[in-house]
């Protein structure tokens, strides 16, 4: 089956159990890594959640729920591992509403190609407009960046 089709699958399956469970999808992956396929599952804590970060109790009940209707189902024809995590402290930031979530938090961003001979900044994400990536640098100045010229907006992790 198609990895397109796999992902519209779990998508489905998942939407409003999560919901009711007080999480969103994040991203799915389906990939071959040397003989092993993969099937992960990235959930986050819906925003405005009063809990922060997903929890291993959180990564359990989408397992056991989303194994069991795979199984019922049957749609991956080749042996997979199914993986429920959480995006991680320094998730990429993946969709438009993602930038939006996190905006006023600290960003590495990492460049197809150079732009005043850097490949890779950090800032102060203030978000996409016009379709650019807009951060703020140590100095507050505005930078911004065609989003065709980002590769990678992760979350800076700050200790």
């Amino acid at each position: 089956m198609a990895k397109g089709k796999i992902k519209d699958i779990v998508e489905e399956i998942l939407s409003q159990f999560l919901d009711e469970n007080g999480l969103e999808l994040y991203n799915i992956e389906y990939v071959k890594e040397a003989k092993d396929w993969f099937l992960r599952v990235y959930i986050d804590k819906l925003e405005g959640s009063e809990e922060e970060y997903v929890s291993t109790d959180d990564c359990e009940l989408v397992s056991r729920f989303l194994s069991e209707k795979l199984d019922a189902l049957d749609p991956i024809e080749q042996n997979y591992y199914l993986e429920i995590s959480s995006p991680g402290m320094d998730r990429t930031l993946l969709k438009e509403k993602d930038y939006v979530r996190y905006a006023g938090k600290q960003v590495d961003v990492n460049l197809y190609q150079a732009i005043d001979g850097k490949k890779a900044l950090s800032g102060e994400l203030v978000g996409i407009i016009n379709d650019n990536l807009v951060i703020k640098d140590e100095k507050a100045n505005q930078i911004e960046i065609p989003m065709n010229k980002v590769a990678k907006t992760k979350l800076t992790v700050v200790f």
